[in-house]
C-alpha cells in the first residue's frame, strides 16, 4: 500500500497546479510508484499469484492512460514519460 507521503510525492512531480489530482499524468505517476511497491513485495513473494494478477492490471491501466495522454498531447506525454522515468 503506497503511503500518502509517497503519494504526495507521485502528485508532486507531474501536478498541473497545487489542486490537480485527477489529470491523466497525475494518475500515471500514482499507478508507478504503486507497481514499485508491488514489484518488491512479488519479488519477495513468488507465490503471491493475487499480488501479480494485481500488478498485471495495474500496469495494463498505466499503458491505457498513457496511449491515451499520448494520442491527445503529445508534448505532455513526453514530458511525463521523462519525468517518471518510464520507457515506451
Amino acid at each position: 500500500m503506497i503511503t500518502k507521503e509517497n503519494k504526495d510525492k507521485a502528485i508532486a512531480k507531474v501536478a498541473r497546479s497545487k489542486a490537480d489530482v485527477g489529470s491523466p499524468e497525475v494518475q500515471v505517476s500514482i499507478l508507478t510508484e504503486r507497481i514499485k511497491e508491488v514489484t518488491e513485495h512479488v519479488k519477495k513473494n513468488k507465490h503471491d499469484f493475487m499480488a501479480k494478477r494485481g500488478l498485471m492490471q495495474m500496469v495494463g491501466k498505466r499503458k491505457k492512460l498513457l496511449r491515451y495522454l499520448e494520442e491527445t498531447d503529445f508534448e505532455l506525454y513526453k514530458k511525463t514519460v521523462k519525468k517518471l522515468g518510464l520507457r515506451k
